[in-house]
């Protein structure tokens, strides 16, 4: 991958210098107007290309890095890595030119650190409390999300650190739904609470009011079946509780958007991610929560059950999505050391 900015008076010049220069396969991944040095205005538009296309048509390999060191070296290569790095990711083009266009305009001189930076300005973190809390909470999501193990999991760890944890489910029509949860939460010597209707939810709740967290699983919804998804609102709408959205990392990013704009319809707020440590593009992540509004709050990135959820925080997510960063880091140096040497 290449990437090259352009300036021009306007848009329709600054297009005409990516074509001429990049080809018709450019990817246009940032668009912004700055003052000009006569404190006119002008359009810079940054261009990517892929590696082995660009100058595939042109003697000149010897010089096909030249461009990328001419001007603001450090700067190219982040914006370069940074761009790389959501590609890779299949983040979709909006939410992909939003963060390189802050990673730009903050100048940082390090990949990692810009990413970083860039999360923080448009993507909110709000972790799920390890202490007491007056609110029930309940797992809502598509059907396979994982809620149940995100609820094991969660009850696990309340009652590691001392909580009195309840734990009820209204998953009661999928085979095997309540068994799998109640394989859990005996373990954990928790008594596993039944609720098949919505008033039966709303009389639970009552009774497990003096503990010091209420936990609820839900039947997976099909948020593009009307009915599935009306079912669902009459058992979140029973009583004062927060809905968490689950949902599994490897979606396409297309998919977990529109999925998460149903269930923040719904009252979702806060969006858990599960399956991040077996699926290789997270672009998913980001889609559901920017088009979703959601918050980040704790990430499921393991199978086991008693230490399986963390806290999703913006450095976390960067470590998700850059996992070699430092790696690529020094190699670029390198790169740039023996050009230069």
């Amino acid at each position: 991958m290449r990437l090259k900015s352009f300036t021009a008076r306007n848009t329709k010049e600054a297009m005409q210098m990516v074509r001429e220069e990049l080809g018709e396969e450019a990817i246009i991944v940032a668009t912004h107007e700055e003052k000009n040095a006569v404190g006119g205005r002008q359009v810079q538009i940054t261009a990517a290309i892929e590696r082995d296309g660009y100058y595939s048509d042109r003697d000149e390999p010897e010089a096909s890095e030249d461009w990328l060191y001419d001007d603001d070296d450090n700067e190219a290569m982040v914006i370069e890595e940074v761009t790389e790095t959501l590609l890779r990711h299949a983040v979709p083009e909006e939410i992909l030119e939003q963060i390189v266009s802050h990673a730009a305009v903050l100048g940082i001189d390090e990949p990692r650190l810009a990413m970083l930076s860039a999360i923080e300005g448009l993507f909110k973190f709000n972790p799920l409390p390890i202490t007491a809390s007056k609110t029930p909470f309940v797992m809502i999501g598509p059907p396979g999300a994982g809620k149940t193990l995100a609820t094991a999991k969660m009850a696990a760890r309340g009652a590691m650190n001392g909580l009195n944890v309840a734990v009820i489910s209204t998953d009661t029509e999928r085979a095997g739904g309540v068994e799998q949860l109640k394989a859990f939460t005996t373990l954990m010597d928790i008594e596993l609470k039944i609720a098949k209707s919505a008033t039966a939810l709303k009389e639970l709740i009552l009774e497990t009011k003096n503990f010091d967290q209420v936990i609820i699983d839900t039947a997976g919804t099909n948020p593009f079946d009307t009915g599935n998804v009306k079912s669902l609102a009459k058992f979140i709408s029973a009583v004062d509780m927060e809905s968490i959205l689950v949902l599994p990392a490897n979606m396409h990013a297309d998919e977990a958007s529109e999925t998460a704009q149903i269930f923040a319809s719904l009252g979702a707020r806060r969006f858990m991610p599960t399956r991040v440590d077996v699926s290789r593009r997270l672009g998913s992540l980001l889609a559901a929560a920017y088009k979703g509004g959601l918050e980040f709050a704790d990430v499921s990135g393991t199978a086991r059950v008693a230490d399986g959820l963390s806290q999703l925080s913006s450095k976390r997510l960067i470590q998700l999505l850059m996992p070699r960063a430092e790696g690529a880091k020094i190699l670029k140096a390198q790169n740039q050391s023996q050009k230069t040497g």
